[in-house]
């Protein structure tokens, strides 16, 4: 099976292919304005041999993480399904990050800047998490590292001195992939954590 893969949630942006659990190809783009992700999808492609038609999965990566980024993979994906009718998989960003921790030895905890001064987190041991995705203090994760605990993530250098730098990857979405079932495309949609808060419009007044 062959697999196009997206992984949009942080500013490190990829694009990855892998057949059979194989990468093929992939491209990486870091800290730019704008993400050019058709020139992303044919550099790969070029790059693994194939046409769009040999493309046998498509896999987004659906957050926590940047909300822009992972509507903007969404999107193309679900309008590459809406051409081609290929088959679609959504997968957590924090699986693919825990997959990049399998390198760590023990208990390490995932952490993804949710903004408003809480973060995203999850733990993960032998490269799987352990636990569902939660949202987390500043403050507390940084008391959980005073106490030993290892916090790994992207972009975490400054507001968390010590931690691990890591990124999710696409080329580790297209090789999980090939163990996960399809996901209905219209039901695709960006991790949130927080709960939905909206604020009735007032009454519109008669003149």
């Amino acid at each position: 099976m062959t697999s196009l893969a997206f992984e949009f949630s942080t500013d490190r942006r990829t694009v990855a292919i892998a057949r059979d659990g194989l990468i093929l190809a992939q491209s990486l783009l870091e800290r730019v304005r704008e993400t050019p992700l058709p020139s992303l999808v044919d550099q790969v492609l070029k790059e693994g041999g194939l046409q769009p038609i040999q493309i046998d999965r498509l896999v987004v990566g659906l957050g926590p993480g940047s909300y822009t980024g992972v509507r903007l993979a969404i999107s193309f994906v679900q309008g590459w399904h809406l051409g081609q009718g290929t088959a679609v998989v959504g997968l957590s960003s924090l699986e693919a990050l825990a997959a990049a921790a399998k390198h760590l030895d023990g208990r390490t905890l995932l952490a993804v800047d949710a903004q408003r001064g809480e973060y995203a987190v999850a733990m993960t041991e032998s490269g799987h998490l352990t636990e569902p995705p939660r949202l987390c203090s500043l403050d507390d994760i940084k008391a959980q590292m005073g106490l030993g605990l290892r916090v790994a993530g992207p972009d975490l250098g400054i507001t968390l001195p010590g931690a691990v730098a890591l990124h999710p990857e696409a080329t580790w979405l297209a090789v999980m992939a090939d163990q996960c079932a399809p996901t209905p495309p219209e039901r695709l949609a960006p991790v949130y954590l927080r709960e939905a808060a909206f604020v009735k419009a007032p009454t519109p007044r008669s003149l």
